[in-house]
């Protein structure tokens, strides 16, 4: 992080920064070219993410420009569970830096923050997804040292066939 160390602050996001959280998931869905794909709403952010069982957590990277910290980016993450390992990984749904920001070292400190985490959790491994078109991302975890699972492919299933598939149980079929 170089000189910029000292002007860089991580922390855990607590309930009062839902709408800053909801920012960053948006700015990162233009960013990915789906402006209009972002349904959750700061309820849905709350509510799943600051109760008794939280389905997600969230660092939140601030910026000290002289001017005070500013928000500069965010990584949100899970915990998932690896049957191979026998032990939790952490998951990171979204890292994202604000423009203005990029260039710092915000998402590489984000990222160490997060890997920090996972290594205090005992989790084995920590994986993401990055678009294939993504290129200054790609760049940025291959010289990280991240390895593509090039051979895996994302299967994911919404919508109208989820709630087929989800009738089959109903009807005792999955039995």
């Amino acid at each position: 992080m170089g000189a910029n160390a000292a002007t860089i602050r991580i922390r855990e996001a607590g309930p009062a920064d839902v709408p800053l959280i909801l920012e960053f998931i948006r700015g990162l869905a233009v960013y990915e070219r789906e402006p209009d794909a972002v349904t959750a709403t700061e309820a849905d952010l709350l509510r799943d993410g600051f109760g008794d069982n939280p389905y997600f957590h969230c660092l939140i990277a601030e910026h000290d420009d002289g001017k005070g910290l500013r928000p500069a980016g965010f990584a949100f993450y899970f915990f998932n569970y690896s049957t191979w390992t026998g032990r939790p990984g952490l998951y990171l749904e979204d890292l994202f830096v604000n423009v203005e920001f990029r260039g710092q070292g915000i998402g590489k400190a984000l990222l160490a923050r997060v890997a920090a985490i996972a290594v205090e959790k005992g989790c084995p491994r920590l994986q993401w997804e990055v678009l294939d078109w993504n290129t200054p991302a790609v760049d940025f975890y291959a010289g990280l040292g991240a390895s593509f699972l090039d051979e895996w492919r994302n299967v994911r299933m919404t919508g109208e066939a989820l709630e087929k598939l989800a009738a089959l149980d109903a009807a005792g079929v999955a039995q």
